[in-house]
């Protein structure tokens, strides 16, 4: 090919990608109003009216704006759970430490980046309670092929709580040291299911229609305050493809384990024999004799386009036989499954890290009454940091998941009992570890993690249980610039919202 013609290619090329990336817009209107459930009436804040909110779709490489409108009178930030956010944390939506909140009355405009990212993530509110109804997906679909076949449909699955108390009040009462406050029920896609209902009349429950023989890639996402969920759905297993917006290793299950903040993507064939089958999400319980809190769940139904001689419409739904509440192994054995593609093009798990850290989870630890401040631990741009997440020490009846914004972690590791640097390094997986934005730290035991430090800013750390991270469960990782412009953080936007204006 002559010179000139290879320029006019790689400029036509250029134009090309150019072209294919969108730029992606939306409004998020917050606002306050008033829903029925349980035969109470309950004032909740909303985006745009809904719950969950809009899902928010685009394809890797996208620009995306979105444009938060604050009608309600409540101080407002929001987060993009997941979105690694390179160079950007300005726009990571965490009130006083990466942002001022948005006032009543107030407008701001998230910038965002998505390049480099695939799968499914979600965005919530960050202030206080309120993301048990502020919350709602974030797609990334992408650019080329999926690791995996094409579904024929994929549906977003939100799992969350409905609280018939205000949830500023509930983080009111948080504040006070009231922490006895309890979910009413479980919903799926904002709707409490057939289990619940008022004065007799049943609640509105999920219903899923779909088709013999076709694949279905659900994307299931935990937006709960408190609860890990187990879900199943009878007659049917789950190939599970993706966790975090990471392509994982497929695996079939018949049970996927669901933390809190915790994202998996799942293919669901309709094999069975066509009719209705109840898709269950169940929250889990500490073993006894621990404390039991009580535990709601919910159901969805299946429902097979029924013909002739296909089936009874009148039938009731076949429901699965769910695992033992109280059995945390389901959980820790459901993670352990995961592992990552290993592909030439993922990321590579660094072999060793510059700087160790031993986190342990437990009460007073860190930042103990009438102290201003703690230690400062900052990281320079691109180290490789290993964090040790111990929860021996702490005693409790929890996994605690542990999410880390602006960056993955590769997850190397868990166990049961303290943490034993001799013996457990060598149980490390270095060829092909998960990567993952929430861990869930088992309970009475550990999780060794390792993450590439390589994205400047200031990032928060904590538990997605509302009440742990109300309490100080939370750590900030502050990631010094790089050496070039490139890898230094810009400065903040020139209209970012005012904490005392």
């Amino acid at each position: 090919m002559a010179p000139s013609n290879l320029c006019m290619a790689i400029v036509a090329l250029a134009a090309v990608a150019a072209a294919a990336a969108a730029a992606v817009e939306h409004t998020f209107v917050v606002s306050e109003m008033k829903m029925t459930h349980l035969c109470n009436e309950t004032l909740v804040t909303v985006v745009n009216g809904q719950l969950p909110g809009p899902a928010i779709e685009v394809t890797e490489g996208d620009s995306l704006a979105v444009h938060v409108v604050n009608k309600s009178p409540h101080n407002i930030t929001i987060h993009w759970h997941g979105l690694k956010q390179r160079l950007n944390c300005w726009a990571d939506g965490v009130p006083m430490i990466t942002q001022c909140p948005i006032r009543p009355g107030h407008n701001f405009t998230y910038h965002l980046n998505v390049t480099g990212q695939e799968g499914t993530l979600w965005w919530h509110a960050h202030v206080s309670c309120l993301r048990a109804s502020l919350h709602g997906a974030f797609i990334i679909r992408p650019r080329h092929a999926y690791p995996f076949p094409k579904p024929d449909k994929e549906i977003p699955i939100v799992i969350g709580e409905w609280w018939s108390i205000n949830l500023a009040q509930l983080g009111k009462n948080m504040e006070d040291g009231y922490y006895d406050d309890t979910s009413s029920a479980t919903t799926i896609n904002g709707k409490l299911g057939d289990l619940y209902n008022c004065s007799g009349v049943v609640e509105d429950g999920l219903v899923l229609d779909v088709e013999p023989g076709k694949t279905y890639l659900l994307r299931l996402l935990n937006a709960a305050l408190y609860s890990e969920y187990y879900v199943k759905i009878a007659g049917h297993e789950f190939t599970v493809v993706g966790a975090d917006a990471n392509y994982v290793r497929p695996f079939t299950t018949d049970v996927v384990a669901i933390g809190p903040g915790e994202t998996v993507d799942a293919l669901v064939v309709a094999s069975a024999i066509p009719g209705k089958y109840y898709m269950v999400a169940v929250g889990g319980q500490a073993p006894k004799p621990d404390i039991q809190i009580p535990a709601t769940l919910s159901r969805a139904t299946v429902r097979y386009a029924i013909g002739a001689g296909n089936g009874d419409e009148a039938a009731p739904p076949v429901a699965p036989e769910m695992p033992d509440q109280h059995d945390f192994m389901v959980s820790f054995n459901f993670h352990g499954n995961l592992s990552s593609l290993n592909r030439t093009d993922s990321p590579q798990v660094p072999a060793t890290a510059d700087e160790n850290l031993f986190v342990v989870l437990r009460m007073g630890s860190i930042c103990r009454q009438g102290r201003l401040s703690c230690k400062r631990s900052g990281s320079k741009e691109s180290i490789i940091v290993e964090t040790m997440n111990n929860n021996a020490a702490m005693m409790d009846t929890d996994n605690h998941p542990m999410h880390l914004h602006g960056h993955d972690m590769f997850v190397l590791a868990q166990g049961h009992d303290n943490y034993d640097a001799v013996r457990d390094v060598a149980r490390y997986n270095l060829v092909d570890p998960p990567l993952r934005n929430t861990v869930l730290v088992p309970r009475l035991g550990w999780a060794a993690v390792r993450f590439v430090a390589d994205n400047p800013g200031v990032w928060y750390m904590h538990c997605h249980y509302e009440l742990h991270v109300s309490i100080g469960m939370a750590a900030v990782f502050i990631i010094e610039d790089g050496p070039t412009l490139e890898s230094a953080l810009p400065s903040p936007p020139v209209d970012f919202p005012k904490c005392n204006q």
